[in-house]
């Protein structure tokens, strides 16, 4: 286990992202970043470069309201798909148009991550990639998904873990970690560096 040097504190309200730190035993606290992911366009950036710029972002706008030293982790995740990014849709309408244009086909999904110590401001970022492929759908399985509201706060409009969304993936290639929201052993390494720097 790794023995932390000042606390940390997690920039997001994600369930899945804290049940995954819980998962690997690490003691943290929650405060939401006050990001609008909604106002951030993606310029013709690069799936890479937009989803770091996000989780370098939540990071940031914790970390400049934290008073004592921590590391504050910045998470995003997004949805590709045909060099398309994909975030968290608008509405149940857009939801079912992002659903309906993933059916029968391969997706990238990309997280972000990024840790910033709050007093230094020294920071690090990297990206996890996975491929995932869905099935065809039919209408009434996507309408009937969204009419739940769990796919509205979700890239992409699905969730692959706890959620119906995962009966709609054939199989992927990568993390199963990166889909949900956090990949696991890219994160941990990653930490494991930025408290031995």
């Amino acid at each position: 286990m790794l023995q932390l040097p000042y606390p940390l504190i997690l920039a997001s309200t994600s369930p899945r992202r804290k049940h995954l730190l819980e998962q690997i035993g690490l003691q943290f606290s929650v405060q939401p970043s006050d990001v609008d992911e909604s106002l951030i366009t993606t310029d013709g950036a690069e799936p890479v470069e937009f989803v770091t710029r996000l989780a370098l972002l939540k990071a940031q706008d914790v970390a400049s309201r934290i008073h004592n030293q921590s590391i504050v982790i910045g998470a995003d995740t997004i949805v590709v798909l045909n060099g398309q990014i994909l975030g968290k849709p608008l509405d149940a309408h857009d939801a079912i148009r992002m659903l309906q244009s993933l059916s029968g086909n391969t997706h990238t999904v990309y997280t972000g991550i990024a840790l910033i110590d709050s007093l230094t401001y020294r920071k690090v970022t990297a990206v996890q990639q996975t491929k995932v492929t869905f099935r065809l759908l039919n209408d009434s399985e996507i309408k009937d998904y969204v009419a739940t509201g769990s796919p509205l706060d979700k890239a992409g409009s699905y969730g692959i873990q706890d959620d119906f969304g995962a009966v709609f993936v054939s199989h992927i290639e990568g993390c199963y970690y990166t889909i949900v929201g956090l990949p696991l052993e890219l994160f941990y390494r990653t930490l494991q560096s930025f408290i031995q720097m």
